[in-house]
This record gives C-alpha cells, sequence and structure tokens, in this order.
C-alpha cells in the first residue's frame, strides 16, 4: 500500500500477489457487469453462507478462480465509482484471543468478500464499513487482511476472531507492507478519522485479560502470532520490502517488531512496486535461484512464488487531470518472469484471452500463455534472465507511452464514449502484450534449443 504523498506521481495504489496451495490453479479477469432491480441471495461454494444481496450493484473488474466449485474467490477490482480493494490475504490469530471469540465455520471467507462487498461501495471507508457490518452479522470465517482505496484513502483492514477487526488509514506519506500475519500495530480509539474497529473490542481485550502491554493498544501485540513460522514465512517479505524501499535501514529479517508503516527514502513508482511483488530475495544470500548456500536459499519464502495465481497493482488516478483514472495492472503466471499489463478499469471488457482460461495449456489464454514463459524462462535461468528483463522493461516503457497517449486522447471524452474507448484501448494493449510475448517466447524456444545437455563435440573433420 503506498500513499499518494510517497508515490512519485501523488497518487494512491494498493497491491498484491495471490498464491495458492499449488502451482497450477488459473485465475480469469475481466468484467462484472452492473445491476439493478435484482431479487438475489448469494450462497458460497465453499462454506454455504447465504447473503441477500442489495437490489442494485455497480459494475467492477474481477478477478475470480477459473475452477469455481470451491468458491469464486474474485480477490480484487475496481468499481466504476472508482473504488477498489484486494482481499483475502490469510494472517492467524493467536489462541488466546481465538479461545474467547473463535471463527465462524459458514461466516464470511475467503471466497466471497470481493463479491459482497466491492459492487455495493462509494468509497474505501464504506468498504470497511460493510465489510465490517457482515462480519458483525455473520462472523468470519478466517483471519484476513483486506485492502481498499479510491482516490483519497487507503484503508487497511485485519479481521483476526469470528467477531473482531481494526482498520486503520494508511497515511499519504507512507507506505505499508503485509505478508501473511497481524501487521497494525497501535490503535487511537479517540480518531475515528484514522482509526475504524469493531463494536466492543476494547471490552472484549480488557474482560479476558488480553493485552500484554502495559502502556499501548498493540493490535499485534494482542491478537497476532509470534512463531518460527512466521520468522521464515512472513516477516522476512515484510524485511525484504522495506530493504527495497529504505536501504540505509538495518533490520533483522526475523525480527517480531518491523514497523507496519514507514517513509521511504524515495518517491515510489509502479515499477518499485512490481519490483517489489515479483522479488525473491533479490542480490542477497536468501534467493532461491541466487548464488548463496543452499541453506539460505531455503531459510526464508519468497514473495513471488511458482504458486503466485494472480498479482495486481491497483492505480488511483487524479480524477481532475485524467478521464481514466482508474488503471489495474495484471500479472499471471510468476511476477519475477512475466509483465504487468494495465488495463482501464471504466470499461465493458478486458479482453478475451484473459477470461478464456482451459483445463490444458493453451496459448489463447493470457494465463497459460504467462505459465508456459515462467516455466521457460527458469528451466535455463543463468540463460535466459537478461533476455527475460529486457523484454519486461521494453513492456515497461510501452505502457507507460500507452497511457499518456490514452490519457490525451479522452481528454474531453465522458460517458458511454469514454467506457467504449477505453474498453477498446485494453483490447488494444492485450494485444500488443500477447504478441510480444508470444515472439519472446520464440526467441527463447530457439536459442534453447542450443542447450540441451544431449549433445557431443567432435573433430568436424572425423
Amino acid at each position: 500500500m503506498v500513499g499518494k504523498k510517497a508515490s512519485m506521481d501523488g497518487v494512491n495504489y494498493i497491491a498484491r500477489n495471490e498464491d495458492n496451495f499449488v502451482a497450477n490453479w488459473p485465475k480469469r479477469f475481466f468484467v462484472q457487469p452492473g445491476v439493478s432491480d435484482r431479487h438475489e441471495t448469494y450462497t458460497s461454494p465453499y462454506n454455504k453462507l447465504s447473503v441477500e444481496l442489495p437490489e442494485t450493484g455497480y459494475r467492477y473488474t474481477s478477478s475470480p478462480d477459473a475452477n469455481q466449485t470451491e468458491g469464486w474467490y474474485e480477490e480484487d477490482g475496481i468499481n466504476e465509482k472508482n473504488v477498489g480493494m484486494s482481499a483475502t490475504e490469510s494472517t492467524v490469530a493467536n489462541e488466546k484471543v481465538l479461545a474467547y471469540d473463535p471463527l465462524i465455520e459458514n461466516g464470511v471467507a475467503e471466497d466471497s468478500i470481493t463479491t459482497l462487498v466491492l459492487p455495493y461501495i462509494d468509497s474505501a471507508r464504506e468498504g470497511v464499513e460493510r465489510l465490517g457490518n457482515l462480519i458483525a452479522k455473520y462472523g468470519s470465517t478466517e483471519s484476513n487482511g483486506v485492502e481498499f482505496f479510491d482516490e483519497d484513502e487507503i484503508w487497511y483492514m485485519e479481521l483476526a476472531t469470528g467477531h473482531h477487526w481494526v482498520a486503520i488509514r494508511i497515511p499519504d506519506d507512507c507506505y505499508a507492507v503485509a505478508a501473511n500475519q497481524m501487521g497494525v500495530e497501535d490503535i487511537d480509539f479517540n480518531d475515528s478519522k484514522n482509526y475504524m474497529w469493531s463494536e466492543g473490542i476494547q471490552e472484549f481485550v480488557s474482560e479476558h485479560d488480553l493485552n500484554p502491554d502495559e502502556d499501548r493498544w498493540d493490535f499485534r501485540h494482542i491478537f497476532g502470532t509470534n512463531t518460527k513460522q512466521d520468522r521464515h514465512y512472513n516477516t522476512p517479505r515484510v524485511w525484504y520490502g522495506q530493504k527495497v524501499l529504505n536501504p540505509s535501514i538495518q533490520q533483522d529479517p526475523e525480527s517480531d517488531e518491523l514497523p507496519f508503516l514507514r517513509k521511504a527514502e524515495k518517491k515510489i513508482s509502479v515499477e518499485d512496486i512490481e519490483y517489489i511483488l515479483a522479488s525473491h530475495y533479490n542480490e542477497t544470500q536468501f534467493d532461491p535461484i541466487g548464488s548463496g548456500s543452499e541453506a539460505d536459499k531455503k531459510r526464508y519464502r519468497a514473495i513471488s512464488l511458482s504458486r503466485t495465481a494472480n498479482s495486481h497493482i491497483l492505480q488511483m488516478r487524479d480524477a481532475k487531470k485524467v478521464a481514466a483514472p482508474a488503471i489495474e495492472w495484471k500479472c499471471f503466471g510468476i511476477p519475477s518472469f512475466s509483465p504487468y499489463v494495465p488495463f482501464f478499469t471504466n470499461a465493458n471488457d478486458i479482453d478475451e484471452s484473459y477470461s478464456y482460461v482451459p483445463e490444458k495449456l493453451d496459448m489463447k489464454s493470457a494465463y497459460w500463455m504467462y505459465e508456459t514463459l515462467a516455466m521457460i524462462v527458469e528451466s535455463h535461468y543463468q540463460e535466459f534472465a537478461t533476455p527475460n528483463l529486457d523484454y519486461q522493461k521494453e513492456l515497461k516503457a510501452w505502457a507507460r507511452r500507452k497511457i499518456a497517449e490514452v490519457d490525451a486522447e479522452t481528454a474531453k471524452m465522458t460517458g458511454n464514449e469514454l467506457t467504449a474507448f477505453l474498453t477498446y484501448q485494453n483490447h488494444e494493449i492485450a494485444k500488443h502484450f500477447n504478441e510480444t510475448t508470444k515472439n519472446h517466447l520464440a526467441d527463447l524456444i530457439t536459442q534453447g534449443t542450443e542447450l540441451s545437455k544431449l549433445t557431443f563435440k567432435m573433430d568436424p573433420n572425423l
């Protein structure tokens, strides 16, 4: 999460990697249409949660699982009111707080959060309020971190127990990195402008003697965990993100007290966010594909993984300066090897290559094309790393130029004309990235034919 005064272009960002339990778990990306005069009940395929939906809902971008038998898991998106969210960052609460407020089996779970919230909110703050009301009524099935943003604010919400949660407004001049653990620290219950919380949370903590501190109310200390898994699976990722943005600060990757909020040493660009999401402890001894010892290379869980199903950066620009403020940068495949593709969310469609996801490899599918690219690059990493980085660099520059061109062309567009034009541009952007990626794949495969170990050199005269 990057506040607008912390970013190079002066706008808000939220971003996340969605990781699954297996490497091959395809995702789709498309636009869910708005609805009106609807009378429908949502039922979760995962845990049978049943919620009566509002009669009207906004259009929004959606990134659900291709196979929805276990739930929709729409994950992230931006609605037509330029409000965005990213959900299902799994966290863990400690046994002390769960003893008195256990998780609810058929409550609001990861598969439902985005579906039940994003189409119905007009601001980031409303997102926290709506999800909080759902938790109060139905309970929470899991501990989770959820990001919300609009042009003015970024809110980060941590669901801990069956009914208790807190949310913090990210200061405009700060950034925050979260990694599958409770991160929010001190809560100021006298400042409802910058903090929100579940009803009765102070009384809950006091009644059950859950606060370990004498002089502070630290949500992480009260509700979070402090385990070996945290120190090897979670905190090193926070450490690396902060190392990138605050290189002069020396910290222990296994520290339990890494600050949640930081002010970066320089303004943060979208490329910086991409770099962190695509990172694997680059240029440290902990890089799994680096030159450290085998023990160091396996010591910590990296940010970018083979099972990263969907990486995304949501950017909310100034609506007074551009006609199309909301951009969703989408990355399929392993982010280390795949580009982030910018799509305008004020659109009726993304591109069919992003919604077409068959069970087996098909190069007409963006998901499978980028999975193929990742497998090929990693298979000959020493030989392919540099040309792959050159390919990504070329597309990053092209994306910036394309967005500037669209901004110029849409300066005086509004309404249906603007939406139709941006929809067309989404297809053009996908086409360019798809063609460039297939050419890159062709180059790598051609080069790769000379890298087989089944070769034997002889005297050419024999």
